[in-house]
């Protein structure tokens, strides 16, 4: 058996990683081997690298996370939900605030401020401002194309920020920089989609095609000869990982973050083992759940894989 060791005080963030790993406490022991298993995955060059998420966590800081996970090619194919969108663009444009999970929301209501956990999102930057840029796009790239995937519409919408200050804080810029595709299964649940369809009430013979995404999905899992997945929160866009990857007969690597409990049944809760039962996660793959806030692992694991890849 391997002894306990304790944890000592680190500079080196990678240095502080390896010792929880050391540890055998608890979450501190699978967020160590977390990134030992997304360093396997990143220096295999046989492996496309898959990541998911849910909008909720670009409303908060770990959005600039994930803007560095694409800025340095670190993944290859993203699958995240419409909000993703709408929290991107928004704060391109205007600022969120911070605020309190206690706000009397009542009151909040009355002043035009949307709370989303203790951020605090004025009216003004968020709906009123996507409305105000995001027609405007659209007619561009309704100019240039009247059906697309919604890979193809993130990619149009990456290409018309080149132009914005703030355009490299952006994932979606940076997405349509770097040429790696991002795919919204549930395109119309949030404020972008609804702005599409807003867009579509004068323009009948626009449309977004999300059959060709599924295609352009399986072309890159047939041609896969393996796969990983960080995967952050469940629903939409963790299934849509785990789904299409049981074709190829699994992930080989799969780290997936989550707050949520295994015993409601629901696919946030399950753990990745249970994937394996599916075929989704291969029986030999290198894999671990970890619980607990994004907000809090996130920013502490990419730090410490970019440390042992010389990523600055």
């Amino acid at each position: 058996m391997k002894e306990v060791k304790d944890i000592s005080p680190e500079k080196n963030i990678n240095k502080l990683v390896d010792s929880m790993k050391e540890s055998g406490g608890f979450v501190a022991k699978k967020l160590g081997l977390g990134v030992e298993i997304l360093e396997s995955s990143i220096k295999d060059q046989d492996c496309i690298k898959f990541l998911s998420f849910p909008a909720c966590i670009i409303s908060t800081g770990t959005r600039g996370i994930i803007k560095d996970l694409v800025k340095n090619k670190l993944v290859d194919v993203i699958i995240t939900t419409c909000g993703m969108l709408d929290h991107d663009l928004a704060r391109i444009w205007k600022n969120y605030y911070h605020g309190t999970f206690m706000a009397d929301d009542k009151e909040l209501h009355k002043q035009g401020i949307n709370r989303l956990g203790n951020i605090f999102i004025p009216n003004e930057c968020y709906g009123e401002i996507l409305e105000d840029k995001f027609q405007p796009i659209l007619e561009k790239i309704y100019e240039k194309q009247k059906e697309l995937s919604t890979r193809d519409l993130i990619w149009a919408i990456g290409e018309q920020l080149e132009l914005e200050q703030k355009k490299e804080e952006s994932i979606i810029y940076w997405a349509w920089k770097n040429q790696i595709p991002i795919f919204i299964p549930g395109i119309t649940d949030g404020s972008i989609g609804a702005q599409l369809w807003m867009f579509y009430q004068a323009h009948k013979d626009f449309k977004i095609n999300v059959l060709e995404d599924e295609q352009q999905i399986s072309d890159i899992i047939f041609e896969a000869k393996k796969s990983s997945a960080l995967m952050i929160g469940g629903g939409i866009s963790k299934h849509h990982v785990i789904w299409w990857n049981q074709f190829k007969d699994g992930l080989d690597y799969a780290v997936y973050l989550t707050t949520a409990p295994e015993w409601d049944g629901s696919l946030s809760g399950a753990r990745i083992r249970e994937a394996v039962s599916w075929g989704k996660v291969k029986e030999d793959a290198r894999f671990v759940t970890i619980e607990g806030d994004a907000t809090i692992l996130l920013p502490i694991i990419i730090s410490a894989l970019k440390q042992r890849l010389n990523l600055k």
